[in-house]
């Protein structure tokens, strides 16, 4: 099955730069700030429409529309502002830095992001990671993650996965055969097939293995990954699994998880909502109501306040 994909965020059709960077520096100038007309107009915009603006502040203002920003706005409100008006792979990459910066590794980014890209995606990440920070994604994922969640990140950011998008259903029951075997048919579990496998097929492939292996196994995939695999491994290949059959189920899941619960989980929840909201922000609403029985809206409502809530909430149309 492949997806409707199903934004929030459309171009403006009545789109001018010049207006709208007049509108958002008067926003912005003497004393306060109106954060309204900030949210209304960048809610309402492309993200291309938003670099038009950009640019508008950089070449007739002589000025930097983020840096004007940050310098009026503050907290989570801030972020989800500057998060709209940076290039979408410039802010993802400014994501996985994030990760895998200071202490420790937010595993959870990592694999949100580079297990739901398809071969252009990743590509655009990789090129673009290496001209921000003069340094290979590949070789900053080596020093910060470790075992076979290290070898499938490097694998997938390496341009491993095949691009053809065609899928060989004799070469799919065979591969299906092979994950059968280095898991559920033998004591142990042969994690670099997996690894292989789900790292290097593209996603209707992969769908077609899925099948596949029901009809092999007697089960689906993902029973088969939770008796064989566990912690950040099996979070990675459950995430591609999910990716390769909805997309939308994917995020909205990770949505849930960061609104429930003891505290909120506010980078995962601005980055979903800002990052896809061009691609599929509406499937991702619809999925999440349909397994949660309760609206997005709702969860963000309870969960942030003020401008912060405005913000998102304009993205969520």
């Amino acid at each position: 099955m492949v997806y409707t994909k199903e934004p929030t965020v459309y171009p403006y059709d009545s789109f001018n730069a010049e207006e709208d960077g007049i509108a958002l520096r008067s926003a912005m100038k003497g004393f306060g700030t109106d954060e309204d007309t900030i949210i209304e107009i960048l809610a309402n915009r492309s993200n291309a429409q938003r670099q038009k603006i950009a640019d508008y502040f950089a070449n007739d203002l002589s000025r930097d529309l983020i840096d004007d920003l940050k310098s009026e706005l503050g907290g989570h409100f801030e972020d989800v502002i500057v998060a709209m008006v940076r290039p979408p792979t410039e802010y993802l990459c400014k994501q996985l830095k994030k990760a895998m910066e200071g202490m420790g590794t937010n595993e959870d980014t990592l694999v949100e992001i580079i297990c739901s890209k398809d071969s252009k995606e990743i590509n655009d990440l990789v090129q673009a990671y290496e001209e921000m920070y003069d340094r290979p994604l590949a070789e900053h994922l080596c020093g910060e993650t470790s075992g076979e969640l290290r070898r499938l990140l490097t694998f997938i950011v390496t341009g491993t996965r095949d691009i053809s998008n065609k899928v060989d259903s004799a070469l799919a029951r065979e591969q299906a055969q092979q994950l059968f075997e280095a898991g559920e048919d033998k004591f142990g579990t042969d994690e670099s097939v997996f690894t292989k496998i789900l790292g290097k097929e593209n996603f209707n492939q992969l769908r077609q293995i899925f099948e596949e292996y029901k009809e092999v196994s007697g089960n689906t995939i993902e029973q088969a990954l939770r008796s064989e695999l566990d912690g950040d491994l099996l979070e990675a290949m459950l995430a591609i699994v999910e990716c390769v059959q909805s997309p939308p189920a994917f995020f909205a899941k990770r949505l849930y998880k960061s609104v429930h619960g003891a505290g909120t989980d506010d980078d995962t929840l601005i980055r979903i909502i800002v990052s896809r909201s061009e691609i599929d922000l509406g499937a991702i609403k619809t999925e999440f109501e349909r397994i949660y029985d309760k609206t997005l809206e709702s969860y963000v409502k309870g969960e942030t306040s003020g401008d912060y809530k405005k913000a998102l909430l304009a993205l969520i149309k």
